[in-house]
């Protein structure tokens, strides 16, 4: 995911939280990354109306993502009036911006570190195709039982 293009990234994340069911039926998810775009990369309208909205960060990075960054993207979903927001990276965060997150009020904000990241795309099967599926067998006991024993 690195080596992507920073565009590709971030609709890879937007698909991500689509596929994990966030915008619902009825919902939809669009990238608004680009120059300017306020620290906003990603927006999931969870309504036709958009009265629920989730605004994404997508950081492609090597480094860890710390406070300021973290602190910023707070600010700039106040644009979208959203009340929740995702950070998604390639890399980690600083023990810092996790802390930050845990003090604010009024905003539920959830960071995604790259490992995490990793296990959601397999377990929505988003970027991975399945080679072999295993049948495991269990013994039947309603099988083993005789009659009138």
């Amino acid at each position: 995911m690195r080596t992507c293009s920073p565009g590709f990234f971030e609709s890879v994340v937007v698909r991500l939280l689509m596929a994990m069911g966030y915008g619902g039926v009825a919902g939809h998810g669009s990238v608004t990354g680009k120059a300017g775009d306020g620290g906003i990369d990603g927006v999931i309208r969870q309504d036709k109306l958009g009265l629920d909205v989730v605004c994404i960060q997508a950081k492609r990075w090597d480094g860890p993502v710390g406070r300021p960054v973290v602190q910023q993207f707070v600010g700039s979903m106040d644009y979208y009036r959203a009340r929740k927001g995702v950070i998604l990276t390639t890399s980690t965060f600083t023990r810092d911006g996790a802390d930050y997150i845990q003090r604010i009020e009024g905003k539920k904000v959830v960071l995604v570190d790259g490992d995490r990241l990793a296990e959601l795309m397999i377990e929505h099967d988003l970027g991975v195709t399945t080679t072999k599926t295993y049948a495991l067998k269990d013994v039947s006991n309603d099988f083993f039982e005789e009659d009138g024993a």
